[in-house]
């Protein structure tokens, strides 16, 4: 199990923008902001979670790194379909519309978004209809 995951961006408040709508029909928002006088890393970090525990953190202190890949685990189709829908409207890529990939198992529905870093983010569901 993961306890959390950090990836670097190139824009803070863009990725901010991005994440708080692209995340919400997830139910995770930002519950953490670390500022540059905070840390001797000199950068902004945000720990987005849910239930008061951040583990999902973006920050612009390093170089956003090319092949990054994060994917959030769903209970419904429903939910999949809504996070695709938010990325888009927040400015991300289409990556992969909302369907079922049966060559990773015959429940695998999933879409596939880049943020505004080209990052690969998912919403997948392993669940039956």
């Amino acid at each position: 199990m993961l306890d959390h995951v950090g990836l670097a961006v190139s824009d803070i408040a863009r990725s901010r923008a991005f994440y708080e709508a692209a995340l919400k029909p997830l139910g995770i928002a930002v519950l953490m902001e670390v500022t540059p006088e905070m840390t001797a890393s000199g950068g902004t970090a945000l720990g987005l979670g849910r239930g008061g525990k951040p583990f999902f953190w973006i920050g612009d202190n390093e170089q956003p790194g090319q092949g990054t890949h994060i994917a959030f685990a769903v209970d419904d189709r429903a939910t999949v379909d809504a996070f695709y829908a938010a990325a888009l409207a927040a400015g991300g890529t289409d990556h992969g519309a909302p369907g079922l990939r049966p060559h990773y198992h015959p429940d695998y529905y999933a879409a596939f978004v880049l943020d505004p870093d080209g990052i690969n983010v998912e919403a997948v569901c392993h669940r039956q209809a």
